[in-house]
């Protein structure tokens, strides 16, 4: 009886060990499929230069938060200040957004503005629409929603627009119409 008491715990010390070897390893959820933000930032203002060292792109939000997922960034109120040297500045303004992982594309949506400031040869241009692209580098920006633009006391709304900041062209895509409000004497 003795004799095998050695044999049955040498028995049991592998049982236990091999079972310690076939247990599951623990799962560790893999955080790469989540849409977790990575960081947040509030009241936040960035400011790109030109070669002259004057701002040439300011980017505000009150809020940012950066997704690792996809590399996207989210921006609550953002606010965009494009300037030109020669130009008056361009503001644009919108609920929310979202800007693309390399930077160079912003997407822009609800109760988008986009206002032209007044200049010796022009007068202020105010465009509102519901979405809004971006590509700040090229000074584009561009819907294929309704816009509204009011310059002076001329409306006019269409559907789609594609806005070339850097020559201050507009264009206006499909069902145009103009309304001139004149002056009441």
């Amino acid at each position: 009886w003795f004799t095998g008491l050695p044999l049955l715990l040498l028995l049991l010390a592998a049982v236990y060990w091999l079972s310690q070897q076939l247990q599951p390893l623990p799962v560790i959820p893999d955080s790469s499929k989540r849409h977790d933000p990575d960081f947040i930032v509030n009241r936040f203002v960035a400011t790109t230069l030109n070669e002259q060292g004057k701002p040439h792109f300011v980017m505000a939000a009150q809020k940012m938060l950066h997704y690792p997922d996809n590399d996207s960034t989210y921006l609550d109120a953002p606010e965009f200040t494009s300037f030109d040297l020669d130009r008056p500045p361009v503001y644009t303004y919108a609920n929310n957004g979202m800007v693309s992982g390399k930077g160079d594309e912003i997407f822009l949506r609800d109760n988008v503005k986009i206002v032209s400031t007044a200049s010796s040869t022009q007068r202020e241009m105010t465009f509102t629409t519901a979405y809004l692209h971006v590509i700040p580098d090229r000074g584009l920006a561009e819907t294929d929603q309704p816009v509204m633009m009011v310059d002076g006391r001329n409306i006019v709304r269409a559907v789609g627009m594609k806005f070339d900041n850097k020559a201050r062209i507009v264009k206006l895509l499909a069902q145009v119409k103009s309304e001139y409000a004149p002056d009441k004497n």
